[in-house]
Parts: structure tokens; sequence; C-alpha cells
């Protein structure tokens, strides 16, 4: 059986035109796509196809269905058969299994979290309604933000009270597990078991999955406290994944298929007005930077891409950002600036449909119009800078994959600049070459990681096959220093353990400065790397299973807790009366080994982003390693358990409830 979560891959990367193109000679009407019906003889076309709604129906002959069904038809397939045809074309790994009792119980464990969060759209939706609500959340959408009732309504708008426990009192009362409240992100769990709402005293805007479905929340406080985060926004969850969603994709994508246009904004707000306005082909990157997942989730509706940002520097700059990661996505990028001061919201807000759209029409720019006006003025006459100005823009024109459109821009580039096609074209195709071997350089170093991963995992739980016997070129593709080949009593834990010792030894008094939607950030609250690695240890009760690490770890958590500063806590250790103790320090302080995670030394960015991003990764990698000894020691206690059913049933579920929380730290790792 193909592994369901190579099913919904392909689910996700099908496009129905793409699919059905294939087969049938398609031609535009609107919104959708005619053809003449490929099931049944017909003159007059009657066959349609709806990129938003990713269906055909044929209103001759009656079939209708997806991607999938529609190649089913065609080529006589079964569902796997159909599956494993377009996994093929979209070039995605088949992985295959048995659909197990944890695969059902998974998809049964998503489809729980989708009605929590359901219930909590509609809990919040109420609570707008109440007199506190309406005293505050509604006079500030109505009366300051200008929402109509029925935008108010049809986007699900609403007002987390400022109660701390409400929503988790209600949805325990009516039935909902305490599991699924802190799973979706609606709840945070206590030291002592109760729970407490992460939304209150906020306006709420709902976000739907491009299905409709409610998959995330963000809250926005009302209050002009410096102190109090604007915005509270979901964690990312099993069903919500940040990097991949659009705040108002599902009440945009038929508009944005039909003009086959989308308009890109930032925030919730600028959304809502537009829409509100009439223009709805409209969609939010939610404040975040604009990601791969969310330029390919723009792809199944359309080509063509207008970035609309705010006039002030902050905003030029996020637009510069965007432009090439929509380019590199394949598709068409125009960008417009508004008048300095203005944002799509209160622009919307000031101005008729028609000023907007005439407004939109006549300031679109082509991304070399506006990358060379924004970056010219910063030239001026310095010829050296206006060389870099080229360079910049002959390197984003090496990030569009249509070879045509890149001959085009770079004619145009030539023309605006005076310079010669050749020497454009030379510098496109090197900077091209470089992108595309430094991609590649990254595929094999990830192949090499998950193969190193996978074979040390496998020597681990002594999965090695015998038979084969050692690899010739296992010498050539594992660096000798890479190799946990130490005496370490449990490889498979080893590689996390040292590099959570190597932040605490290189890096124990660095200050972690995470972001607000970060689900590591804590409102009024700042720590060191060293405080926050040995608080998260303690707080999970992780202990390290390699003696000589676990000895290293005491002792930098005894001196640091005595009040001793990162120089002299390094002294100390690399002076230690343990022979084995400061062997090991040292051995970690003078480099000898690569972290597993990242080469963090070579890092591009800068020690504080990095820090951010590689030690809560670290730490999850250390819950990972220990769930997956944890796991094995399990089903090794359910082999010896074969006469007695009750204490099978209960190991069973333990396997079951501990691989749930395996899949979750995978995801969390990915996703950081």
């Amino acid at each position: 059986m193909i592994a369901r979560e190579t099913v919904e891959k392909v689910l996700d990367a099908a496009q129905i035109v793409d699919v059905v193109g294939d087969f049938v000679d398609l031609k535009r009407r609107g919104a959708n796509w005619i053809a003449c019906c490929p099931f049944h003889n017909e003159k007059t076309p009657s066959f349609s196809v709806s990129p938003s709604k990713g269906i055909f129906k044929c209103f001759g002959c009656g079939k209708a269905g997806t991607a999938v069904d529609f190649v089913m038809e065609h080529e006589s397939l079964t569902f796997p058969e159909a599956i494993r045809y377009l996994a093929k074309k979209y070039h995605i790994e088949v992985n295959e299994k048995e659909e197990t009792a944890e695969d059902i119980a998974r998809m049964q464990h998503k489809e729980s979290l989708m009605v929590v969060s359901a219930f909590a759209g509609e809990f919040f939706r109420k609570c707008l309604r109440e007199p506190d609500g309406m005293a505050i959340a509604y006079e500030y959408f109505n009366g300051k933000r200008k929402l109509e009732d029925a935008t108010i309504e049809k986007y699900g708008l609403g007002w987390a009270p400022q109660s701390r426990d409400r929503l988790a009192q209600e949805a325990l009362a009516a039935g909902y597990k305490s599991d699924y409240l802190v799973e979706t992100g609606l709840c945070i769990r206590r030291d002592d078991g109760s729970l407490v709402d992460r939304f209150y005293d906020r306006v709420i805007f709902p976000i739907h999955s491009v299905n409709g479905q409610i998959i995330a929340f963000g809250g926005r406080t009302l209050k002009t406290d410096k102190s109090v985060a604007k915005y509270v926004n979901s964690p990312e969850t099993e069903i919500y994944v940040k990097n991949k969603s659009l705040y108002g994709i599902y009440f945009a994508k038929n508009e944005i298929a039909r003009q086959r246009k989308c308009i890109l904004v930032e925030g919730y707000l600028d959304v809502l007005s537009m829409h509100q306005l009439g223009i709805m082909n409209v969609v939010a990157s939610s404040g975040t930077s604009l990601t791969t997942g969310q330029v390919d989730l723009i792809k199944r509706f359309a080509n063509d891409v207008t970035i609309i940002y705010d006039g002030d520097s902050a905003g030029i700059h996020a637009a510069i950002r965007g432009i090439g990661l929509v380019l590199k996505g394949g598709l068409n990028v125009r960008v417009v600036l508004l008048p300095d001061g203005e944002d799509p919201d209160s622009f919307a807000c000031s101005h008729t449909l028609e000023q907007v759209r005439d407004y939109i029409s006549s300031h679109e720019q082509d991304f070399i119009g506006f990358m060379t006006d924004m970056l010219l003025g910063e030239a001026g006459n310095d010829p050296l800078k206006k060389a870099s100005l080229v360079n910049e823009v002959a390197d984003t024109i090496a990030l569009i994959p249509d070879q045509i459109i890149r001959a085009m821009y770079i004619q145009t580039c030539a023309q605006k600049f005076g310079i010669e096609e050749k020497i454009l074209y030379d510098r496109v195709r090197k900077s091209r070459e470089a992108m595309l071997e430094a991609e590649k350089k990254q595929r094999d170093r990830e192949r090499e990681r998950e193969e190193r991963t996978e074979r040390v995992h496998a020597e681990a739980v002594g999965l090695k096959d015998e038979e084969d016997g050692p690899s010739e070129n296992a010498e050539t593709k594992i660096p000798a220093k890479e190799v946990p080949t130490h005496g370490d009593e449990e490889p498979l834990t080893a590689s996390a353990e040292r590099e959570l010792l190597k932040f605490l030894l290189e890096y124990g008094d660095e200050k972690l400065i995470f972001d607000k939607d970060s689900r590591f950030y804590v409102s009024g609250e700042e720590s060191s790397v060293a405080e926050f690695i040995l608080d998260t240890l303690d707080g999970n009760a992780l202990k390290f299973r390699n003696s000589r690490y676990s000895l290293l770890l005491d002792e930098y958590t005894r001196l640091f807790d005595s009040g001793l500063p990162q120089a002299s806590i390094l002294a100390r250790l690399r002076d230690s009366s343990d022979p084995e103790l400061t062997a090991t320090a040292r051995d970690l302080l003078v480099d000898k080994y690569n972290l597993t995670v990242l080469n963090f030394e070579h890092s591009l960015t800068t020690t504080s982003t990095t820090l951010v991003m590689y030690v809560p990764k670290a730490l999850l990698k250390l819950q990972l390693m220990n769930m997956e000894i944890e796991l094995k020691s399990l089903q090794k206690e359910l082999m010896g358990k074969l006469d007695d059913t009750d204490a099978q049933m209960k190991l069973m579920q333990s396997i079951a409830e501990k691989g749930k929380m395996k899949a979750a730290l995978s995801r969390m790792i990915q996703q950081i």
C-alpha cells in the first residue's frame, strides 16, 4: 500500500489543468478551461475544468472528479496506479507500506484537531457578540477598521475574552480532550496540569486552509502597551504549516483563477479591506517573509503575481526579497508601491474600487523597473554602485527557470542600462550555474546526511545486514571525524549530546532572541543559550545517555548554577582534576566534530540568527532520538508478551502514543 504521506504529497502537487492538459486540448474560458469531452463523442465542448475547485465536469455525459479520478477513468487505472502515475509525473518518490492501526489513528487524530479548531472558531465568533466583545472587538472591527457586518461574519472574525481559561473550560465541558486543545495551540498546559488559553483579550482572525477549514488563529491586542506582543499566532501543528499557508486563500482562490493573477499583501486587515472593497484576488503572507511553499500554493491557481507592500523602506525591501522567490517559482511578478504612509488597508478604506484598480494597473512595474527605480537612487553617480545594481538585477534574472523569459528580461535590462546583451548573458549564465551547483551540493549534503543517519541508526539498533558485509565505499562516504567511534554507549543520541555541549561551551553566554511568532518566544523573557538548554533539558526530564557527555553536562551545570561566568567555567573544565572530563571538553572546544544539524561556523547568517534556529533544533533532535530508543524498547517488550493480551494492548497503545510524539518532533525539526 502506498504510504498516506506519499498520497498527500501527490494530491497537493497535482494541478488538474496540468494533468488533464496532457490528454485534452484545453481552452480557457473565464476562470475555467473547456474542451470536447474525452469520454464521449461530441462536437460542442461541454467538458469543463475548474482549477480553483480542482475538479473536472462533463455536462454531456456527467463524468466528474479530481485529477486522480481523471487519470483513473482515462487510463483505466486503479487508485494506487493513478497515484504512481502522477508521482512519476511530479517526480515524487513513492513509499509503500501497509496501512497500520497507527496510520488510521493518525488520520483520526488529524480530524480531531480540525474539529477542535472549528469549535474554537465558533467560540470566538460567539464571544464577539457578547457585551464585552461588542464594546471592544466589534468597535475595533467596525468602528475603527470600517469592516462591515457581512465581512466580519464571512471571515469568522471574533473576540478572545479577557478570562485566561474560558475557552479551555467551555471546550472541556463540551467533551473535547485537553490534549487536542494543547496540540492545536489553543491552550497551554501549566505545570499543575491545568489549562490556560493562548488567546485572551485579543481580536481574532481565523486562518483557513485552501479547502475552507479553520486550521489556526491570529490574535491582535488592542492595547498600546509596548511590553505586550502585538500579535499572538497559533504555533505550527499537524494541521497548520505556516510556510505553506496564505491568509485569505480560501476566499480568494476562485477570483485568482478567474483573473489569472494573485495580489500579495502582508497582513490580515490588508486582505479584509481589499476583499470588502471588491478586489477579491488578494492573499497575505501574514506578516512573515514569503516562502517557497506559499509560492507553490499561489501557482496552483495563477502564474501572475502582483506584490503590493507599503511605500516605506521596510515595504520596499520586503518587496525586493519576495521578487526572487516568486521568480524562482516560475511565476511572473510585478510590484506596486503605495504612497509613503499608506498600506493596502488604509488605501482601500480611503479610495473607491475604481481608484484602487486604476492605481494598481497604472503603477505596476516589472521587477527590473522596480529594482532600478528603488536602488538607482542609492547608487547615485557612483559607477561601482551602478555596476553592483546591474549585477543584482542580472542575478535576479538568473532565478527565472524559463529560458525564453530570461532572454526577454536580458534584452530589457541591456536596453535600460545601455549594456551589451552578451555581457549580461555571461553574468546570468554564471550566476545560474552557480545557483544550480549550490542547490545540487545542498541536495547531496542532505542525502548524505540522511544516509549517514540511517546507517548509524541501523548499527545502533542492530539492523545492519551482516550478509552483505561493509560497503567498499563506506570510508569515503563518511568522514572519519563525523563517525561516533569514541566508545559511546548510545550512538543514537551521541551526536545530539555533543552538539548541545558544543553550544554550551562556545556560546553559553550568548543571548537567544526569538521572533515573536516563534514557538519558543516568551513575552518579556530573554535567556542565554545556557539557560535555554539547561531549562529545556530539566523541564523535559532529558538525560544524556553517554557517560562522558553526561559527566561534562553535570559539571557545567554545577559551575553555571554556582554563578561563575562563562570564561571561568571553561577554564575549570579545561583544567579539571578529572582527566576524562578535561579530555571531552578539550575535544569539543577545538572543534573536533562538525555539528550534525549544520556546520555552524560556516553559516552565512549571523551568530544570533543561527543560534535561534539550531539550538532548539539540537534539543528537539535529542528528544527525537530518545523517543526512538523508547519505541525500540517497547517493541522489544511487546515481542515478549505474545501470550498476554492485556499487556499487548497496553504496550500497543503506548507505542502508538510514542509514535505520534515522534512524528510531531520530526515535523517540528523540519519546520525550524
